[in-house]
C-alpha cells in the first residue's frame, strides 16, 4: 500500500489534524463572542466605546489567540512524521 494512500474506510486522520489544532481556539473565540452578545442584550443602554478597550478587544484578543496557536504548532512535542534520513537500501 502506498504511504500517502488513505485507509480502507476513506478517512485520512492527518486531514483532520487542523480541527484538533484550531478547534479549541475557535471554540474559545465562539464562546467569548456568545458571551459578549448575551451581555450586550442585557444592558439597559448602549455603552460608549473607549479607545483602549476597543483596541484591546479588537487587536489584543485575536493576537493572543494567534500566538497561542502558533506556539502549539511550532513547539509540538512530537512531529507526525519524524525525519529518518535518506534510505539508500
Amino acid at each position: 500500500m502506498p504511504i500517502n494512500q488513505s485507509s480502507s474506510n476513506g478517512s485520512n486522520p492527518s486531514a483532520w489534524r487542523w480541527l484538533r489544532d484550531v478547534g479549541p481556539v475557535w471554540a474559545l473565540a465562539l464562546a467569548l463572542s456568545t458571551a459578549l452578545v448575551a451581555a450586550g442584550r442585557r444592558l439597559p443602554q448602549p455603552l460608549t466605546p473607549e479607545g483602549p478597550w476597543v483596541g484591546l478587544l479588537v487587536l489584543g484578543l485575536p493576537l493572543l489567540m494567534g500566538l497561542a496557536l502558533a506556539a502549539r504548532w511550532l513547539f509540538a512535542a512530537t512531529p507526525d512524521h519524524p525525519d529518518r534520513g535518506e534510505s539508500g537500501d
